[in-house]
């Protein structure tokens, strides 16, 4: 399966995220393009079978701003029967904890897209790199469960 992972980063903790799934999904023969928001195009995304998408959480539960043009453009896209995921880091000391990985799910179900399997959040607060990598491991575990066909955990 091809897969995009499309991201923005303010303190390296979603490119991070971002990088390291691609890994895991290179491992098991996946090919992955990854790119920042900036250099991304909504236009892009029919071309690929698997969507990710990878925002920090922003004030009171925003998107970064870094973000937010390309999540327009994307909102304008039919993606119908395309696989999505999203993931982000936020800070749990915040009311909405990693909220930007929920508008990122929202936007991408609105465009046509079938949500894979919830978000990948992560506390930026207390996640270190071997935490991180552990998680976005698992994330990618869900991600083929869900192509192999199986139920969810």
């Amino acid at each position: 399966m091809n897969t995009i992972i499309i991201f923005s980063s303010m303190t390296g903790t979603t490119e991070q995220m971002a990088y390291a799934l691609a890994e895991q999904l290179e491992k098991i023969g996946e090919q992955v393009v990854v790119k920042g928001a900036f250099d991304a195009f909504a236009e892009e995304l029919p071309a690929y079978e698997r969507i990710l998408l990878g925002c920090p959480t922003w004030g009171d539960g925003d998107l970064s701003d870094e973000f937010i043009d390309f999540y327009e453009e994307m909102l304008q896209m039919n993606l119908t029967g395309k696989k999505a995921a999203a993931f982000g880091p936020g800070d749990s000391s915040y009311k909405h904890f990693a909220r930007a990985v929920d508008i990122l799910e929202d936007g991408l179900r609105a465009c046509g897209c079938d949500i894979i399997t919830n978000g990948l959040k992560v506390d930026s607060r207390s996640s270190d790199e071997q935490e991180i990598q552990t998680e976005c491991t698992w994330f990618v575990e869900q991600l083929m469960i869900e192509k192999m066909g199986c139920a969810r955990r």
